[in-house]
C-alpha cells in the first residue's frame, strides 16, 4: 500500500494553501504550485495570515515549498498529488493531462473539487491514471473541520481508496466518508438543502435573524455559530457560488430547491459578503457591539437575546436527542420552525441517501464532521421518531413515513465502494471510546462530576461530565477514587472524555461564593484537596495517562502536567490561565513547571533564564494554539504523544497506558528542587515593576506577578537553595489564598463568570 511521505498541492488559493498547511502539520513535506512561483509564495503567505491559523506552530510552514505550474518536475516521486485549482473543467483537464508522466502504480492522484464529477475530469486519461484517481473533498478550514469526503470512480483501485483513507484518518486526523460521485457529494447536498428550508421560512417574515440562530445553534445540537453567523464566516459569495454550481448539476424539481435566496442576492448586490467585508447578516460596529440585520429595512440593529421560552425551558435537558425531541414536538414558535425546516431536511436525506452514500451511517458522519451537527439526519430521526416527523410533513405522493422508516435499520447499506474497498473504512473511530465502554461494561462508580469506566484490558478511565468539564469537589473526589480503584483492581488509569473540551478549569462560581463569605478554611481545604488529587495522579502505583483535547485550562492543565504520560489531541488549547482571574495556579501547576525547568538547569548555571521562562508562561497566561504548540511552550514534554484524529484519542491513550504497565516504576517525590533564591526574586520583581511603570500591566497584575516571583524564586530560600515538592505546594497555596482575599481578584472572577472575558482591573 502507498505510504504518503511527500505530497504536492496544485493551486495556492485559500483551499489549496490550507491543504498544504495541514499536510505540513502532519509532518509531510509538501510542494505548493500555482500559476507562478510568486503566486504560490503569495498564496502561502496569505495562508499564514489567516485566522484561525491553518498551521499548528509558527514554523510548520517551513515544510511547504513553492513553485510555478510551468515546471512540474518537482512532482517526480511525490506520493500524493492534489489538484485544487479553479473550479472550471476546461482549466482542470489540461493540467491533469500534464500529470501523466508522473503517474505510477503507487502514486495517489486526487481533486479537491466541491462538485465537478470526478469521473468526468479523468476522461481521456490513461488506464493507469484512472486507477489512481479519485476525489478528496476537504471542508474549509481543512485543519479544523474533520470531514474528508473520498469520491472514487468505478475505475479507482481499492488500494488507492484505502491508502488515502488510512493516511487521512491517522495522519491528518480526518473523519473519512466514502461518497458516491454525485452533485455536491453528501454533506454539501444535504446541508445546503437544509439551509434552503431555513431561507424559505425566513422569507415568511415571522422569524428574525437572531431567532433563527438561537434555534439552530447548540440548543438543537448545532454549532454555536448557528446558521447566519456561519454563513457570514464562510462568505455569502461562496454560498451563492456553491448553490448555483449544485443547481447546474441537478435535474428537474430538485434543481429548483437550490436557488440563491433573494435576501442573499440583495446582500451580494450591496457588497455585504459577510465577515470579510465587515457586514453580512451581522455587523460589528466600531464600539465592538454586534448588530443584526433587520430583514424588513436592511438596516442593522443591536442583536438582543430572542425571547423563546421553549429554548430556556429545554436548557435543563442535557441529552441532545431528548432535548431535540421536546423542541421539535413543542406547540410553540420553536417547534413550528423545526417542523417546517428540519422535517423536510430529514425526508430529503432519506430520499437521496442511497444515491449519494453507501450507508445511513455515512450520511450521519458526514453531517457531524462537515457541518458540526451533534446528531446526523438519521440519528435525529431516531431521536424524534418517524411518526412525529411524518406528521410534520403530512401526506405526499409517497407516504414519507415509508421513506423514513426504510432508511432507519442499523443494518441498512446502499452498496459497496468501487474495487471492493472496505465500505466501513473508519467505522470504529479507532477503538473503544467511553460511550462504547459504558455500553459494554457499564459504569463502576459515578457522581455529578465524574465517572469511573472500565475500558477493558485492565484499564480504568476517569471521565469528567460537568458543563465544560469544570473541576469541583465531585471531580476531585473521583480522581482520588480512580487512583485507588486502579491500584487495587486495574493495571493503568486513563483520564479523558469524549467531550469537545477536556476541562475549562476550576469551578469559579464555587470559589467566588466561598471567598465572598470569607470561608477561608473551606477555600484552603479545596486547594489542599486538589493538590492531593494531582499529586496522587503523579505518584500513583499504576501508569496514569491523561488525554486532553480542546480547552485544557487552569486545573485541567494541572491534571495533565501530573500524568506519567500525556496523549493529547492535535487540537488541544492548553494553558495555566489563572492570572486572568487574579490568581496563580495552585493545583501543583506552578510547582511542576518550575521543577521541570530546573531539571534542565546545567550545573553551576544561572537559574534566572529557566525560571523566567516559567514566569512568562504562567504570568502571560499562555495558551497553546495546538498540541504541538503546547510542546513548544513546555506544557507537553517531548515524550508525550499527539493524536491527530480526536476520535482515536482515547484508544491511543489506552494503548499508551498498556505499553507502560510492564516494568512501571511510580514517580518518587522530589526532595531537592533547585530554586533561584533572592537574586532571581530581585530580577523578576524588577521586570514586574518596569512593566507596571510602562503601563503594560495593572497594579493588580503587578501584585500577582510579585507573588508568582516569590514562589518561583523559592519563597525566601537562599541562593542556590532547594525545596521539596511539598514546600512549593505550600507556597502555591499561600499565594492563592492571599489573592482570594483581594477585592480585585473577586471582581475579576465575577466578571469572567458573567461575560466569559478577562477583566484587567
Amino acid at each position: 500500500m502507498t505510504t504518503v511521505k511527500t505530497a504536492a498541492v496544485l493551486g495556492a488559493g485559500v483551499m489549496g494553501a490550507q491543504i498544504a498547511a495541514h499536510l505540513a502539520n502532519a509532518g509531510v513535506p509538501t510542494l505548493l504550485l500555482d500559476v507562478s512561483a510568486d503566486a504560490a509564495r503569495e498564496g502561502l503567505e496569505r495562508g499564514k495570515r489567516l485566522k484561525p491559523d491553518p498551521f499548528f506552530t509558527s514554523d510548520a510552514h517551513t515544510l511547504v515549498s513553492t513553485g510555478g505550474l510551468h515546471d512540474l518536475s518537482g512532482l517526480q516521486g511525490r506520493d500524493w498529488i492534489i489538484e485544487a485549482i479553479v473550479e472550471q473543467v476546461e482549466v482542470k483537464r489540461p493540467l491533469l493531462e500534464r500529470l501523466e508522466p508522473f503517474v505510477t502504480d503507487t502514486v495517489l492522484l486526487s481533486s479537491n473539487t466541491s462538485g465537478i464529477p470526478i469521473a468526468s475530469l479523468a476522461a481521456g486519461r490513461s488506464d493507469q491514471f484512472r486507477r489512481r484517481w479519485l476525489g478528496t473533498h476537504f471542508f474549509n478550514p481543512p485543519r479544523y473541520l474533520p470531514l474528508l469526503e473520498i469520491i472514487p470512480t468505478s475505475e479507482t483501485d481499492a488500494s488507492a481508496i484505502e491508502a488515502i483513507a488510512g493516511f487521512a484518518d491517522r495522519r491528518l486526523g480526518k473523519g473519512v466518508v466514502v461518497a458516491k460521485d454525485t452533485p455536491g457529494f453528501i454533506a454539501n447536498r444535504i446541508g445546503l438543502f437544509g439551509l434552503m428550508q431555513v431561507f424559505r421560512v425566513l422569507a415568511g417574515g415571522t422569524y428574525t435573524v437572531e431567532e433563527v440562530d438561537a434555534i439552530t445553534g447548540p440548543a438543537t445540537g448545532r454549532p454555536k455559530s448557528a446558521t447566519f453567523r456561519t454563513m457570514d464566516l464562510a462568505g455569502l459569495d461562496i454560498l451563492a457560488h456553491v448553490t448555483r454550481g449544485l443547481a447546474e448539476r441537478l435535474d428537474g424539481d430538485e434543481r429548483r430547491e437550490f436557488t440563491v435566496p433573494p435576501v442573499v442576492e440583495e446582500l451580494l448586490r450591496r457588497g455585504w459578503t459577510g465577515t470579510k467585508s465587515g457586514r453580512g447578516f451581522y455587523l460589528k460596529d466600531p464600539t465592538g457591539e454586534i448588530r443584526a440585520l433587520n430583514l424588513d429595512t436592511f438596516t442593522y440593529e443591536p442583536a438582543g437575546r430572542p425571547r423563546l421560552p421553549a429554548l430556556d425551558a429545554a436548557r435543563s435537558i442535557e441529552d441532545t436527542a431528548a432535548r431535540l425531541k421536546v423542541l421539535f414536538t413543542g406547540e410553540d414558535r420553536v417547534g413550528e420552525f423545526l417542523r417546517a425546516t428540519l422535517a423536510p431536511t430529514l425526508l430529503y436525506a432519506a430520499r437521496i441517501g442511497p444515491g449519494v452514500a453507501y450507508s445511513p451511517d455515512d450520511v450521519d458522519r458526514a453531517m457531524r464532521w462537515g457541518f458540526g451537527w451533534e446528531l446526523g439526519p438519521f440519528e435525529t430521526l431516531r431521536a424524534i421518531g418517524v411518526d412525529a416527523v411524518a406528521a410534520a410533513l403530512g401526506k405526499a405522493q409517497q407516504d414519507p413515513a415509508d421513506i423514513l422508516s426504510a432508511a432507519l435499520p442499523a443494518s441498512t447499506t446502499w452498496g459497496t465502494p468501487p474495487g471492493g474497498a472496505d465500505p466501513a473504512l473508519t467505522r470504529s473511530g479507532g477503538g473503544p471510546t467511553l460511550k462504547l465502554a459504558r455500553a459494554s461494561r457499564g459504569v463502576l462508580r459515578r457522581n455529578p462530576g465524574a465517572s469511573l469506566v472500565d475500558l477493558g484490558d485492565g484499564v480504568l478511565a476517569v471521565e469528567f461530565h460537568t458543563k465544560l468539564n469544570t473541576i469541583g469537589g465531585d471531580t476531585i473526589e473521583m480522581l482520588g477514587a480512580g487512583v485507588k480503584e486502579a491500584e487495587a483492581n486495574f493495571q493503568a488509569l486513563v483520564v479523558g472524555n469524549d467531550a469537545t473540551n477536556f476541562s475549562a478549569g476550576a469551578n469559579l462560581m464555587l470559589l467566588l461564593l466561598e471567598a465572598q463569605e470569607g470561608n477561608w478554611d473551606e477555600v484552603d481545604l479545596m486547594v489542599r484537596a486538589f493538590q492531593r488529587a494531582t499529586m496522587g495522579l503523579k505518584h500513583a502505583g499504576v501508569p496514569v495517562i491523561v488525554c486532553p483535547a480542546g480547552l485544557t485550562l487552569g486545573g485541567g492543565c494541572e491534571i495533565a502536567l501530573h500524568a506519567a504520560h500525556v496523549q493529547a489531541a492535535a487540537e488541544t488549547y492548553m494553558g495555566l490561565v489563572e492570572v486572568g482571574v487574579g490568581l496563580i495556579p495552585a493545583g501543583g501547576g506552578t510547582k511542576e513547571l518550575l521543577a521541570r525547568a530546573m531539571e534542565e538547569l546545567p550545573p553551576a548555571a544561572d537559574a534566572l533564564p529557566f525560571v523566567q521562562r516559567v514566569f512568562e508562561t504562567i504570568g502571560f497566561a499562555r495558551v497553546s494554539t495546538s498540541g504541538p504548540d503546547a510542546r513548544r511552550i513546555g506544557l507537553l514534554r517531548g515524550a508525550d504523544g499527539i493524536t491527530m484524529n480526536r476520535e482515536r484519542l482515547l484508544s491511543r491513550g489506552k494503548a499508551a497506558a498498556l505499553a507502560r504497565v510492564a516494568g512501571f516504576v511510580p514517580a518518587q517525590p522530589r526532595t531537592a528542587i533547585p530554586v533561584g533564591g533572592p537574586s532571581t526574586l530581585a530580577a523578576l520583581k524588577l521586570g514586574v515593576h518596569m512593566a507596571w511603570r510602562a503601563g503594560r500591566i495593572s497594579e493588580h497584575d503587578a501584585l500577582i506577578g510579585r507573588k508568582l516571583a516569590w514562589i518561583l524564586s523559592g519563597g525566601g530560600a537562599p541562593n542556590a537553595g532547594t525545596l521539596t515538592e511539598g514546600q512549593l505546594l505550600d507556597l502555591e497555596r499561600e499565594a492563592f489564598l492571599s489573592l482570594c482575599g483581594e477585592p480585585r481578584t473577586l471582581e475579576r472572577i465575577a466578571h469572567t463568570l458573567k461575560t466569559g472575558k478577562t477583566l484587567r482591573n
